[in-house]
């Protein structure tokens, strides 16, 4: 497998799999295989301009000896069955955001995965992002002293279009703008700062009042260390704004804006922080804000050539399943609160 290209399929073919067919075409050692939909003209409409097989067929999909990886980017309730079938089927699996919608449908595909010896990889392509992995390389080493603030805002805007069909419905899409849109955000936040300790949570229908989800939630955060936090989530606003990740330390203080470093501050100047400064109005992952089609491609495409790579060299990749499942438990400690009125312990 480590000499020949590695075959990539993709289950569902709605918007987001077009990202993942455009990302697995700019792969080095990967290619697309095929396509599997309930919607014959959807399969082809991600396959064709691949030249990749379309079915309406998971199974048939499944069985293609020249298929090492499988891309699940069905509605976020509708993961687990098709991930269990690729992972019994001994395909390594990618699972766009969320890996699913409770920790106990995650924990399934953990132990399915554990059990077969393939890999789960959640796609949370912010982490991927320059200037991400420039506040984590901060982070690691120190500069932030004692964190003191870690908090996340993500003030977004979608339609009511596109609350149409299965979007903000709790089966299918698992909720609103937590699990959806402001999950990338949370993951980015524990990833920094490790996930919280406590949360208090509120959550709201403001203006999408036809959807059973929430359009709007905030938190207060409390992390292991002493650090305390905020978090607000949105689509009800306009015009939507960039997610903003803040960390604020007794050192130092970062603000990051979508992947743009937008403020580098600290007690004890290094040389490099000028350049960094000076490079911060850079963003390769687009902006999700206004138009969930804005963002780039790029960031898809680091994570899967992390991936490739990764199973090349029989190493782990960056971000795993056991990764994607605190996102999760994120997640539910803020539905979970913000529904009994009390604070959760995670």
């Amino acid at each position: 497998m480590a000499a020949a290209p590695l075959g990539f399929g993709i289950i569902g073919a709605g918007t987001i799999a077009g990202f993942h067919a455009q990302a697995i075409a700019q792969l080095t050692g990967a290619r697309l295989v095929g396509v599997a939909s309930r919607s014959a003209d959807n399969a082809r409409r991600v396959a064709d301009p691949h030249g990749a097989f379309a079915t309406t067929d998971t199974a048939a999909l499944l069985a293609r000896p020249d298929l090492h990886v499988v891309c699940i980017t069905t509605p976020s309730g509708a993961h687990l069955e098709p991930a269990l079938a690729a992972i019994r089927a001994g395909k390594h699996v990618v699972i766009e955001k969320p890996i699913e919608t409770t920790t106990a449908r995650a924990d399934q595909l953990l132990a399915a995965a554990e059990i077969a010896g393939g890999r789960i990889v959640p796609i949370f392509q912010g982490r991927f992002g320059d200037g991400a992995r420039t506040v984590k390389a901060a982070l690691d080493a120190g500069r932030l002293g004692r964190l003191v603030l870690a908090s996340a805002y993500v003030k977004w805007h979608r339609t009511a279009q596109y609350y149409t069909g299965y979007r903000g419905s709790l089966g299918l899409d698992g909720g609103g703008a937590v699990i959806n849109q402001a999950i990338h955000g949370l993951d980015l936040l524990q990833w920094f700062a490790g996930l919280p300790a406590e949360v208090f949570a509120w959550k709201t229908r403001r203006v999408h009042t036809g959807i059973e989800a929430e359009d709007t939630a905030a938190a207060a955060l409390k992390f292991p260390g002493g650090a305390l936090g905020a978090f607000e989530a949105s689509t009800a606003l306009w015009p939507g704004w960039s997610r903003r990740i803040e960390i604020c330390g007794e050192h130092g203080s970062i603000s990051l804006e979508d992947d743009r470093i937008a403020r580098w501050e600290f007690r004890e100047a290094h040389p490099a922080d000028d350049a960094i400064r000076a490079g911060g109005a850079a963003n390769a992952l687009g902006s999700g804000a206004s138009d969930p089609k804005a963002i780039s491609t790029e960031g898809h495409r680091r994570q899967l050539q992390d991936l490739v790579d990764a199973l090349h060299e029989n190493r782990a990749p960056a971000l795993d399943g056991r990764e994607g499942r605190k996102a999760v438990a994120f997640v539910n400690a803020i539905y979970t609160s913000a529904e009994s009125g009390q604070p959760v312990k995670l």
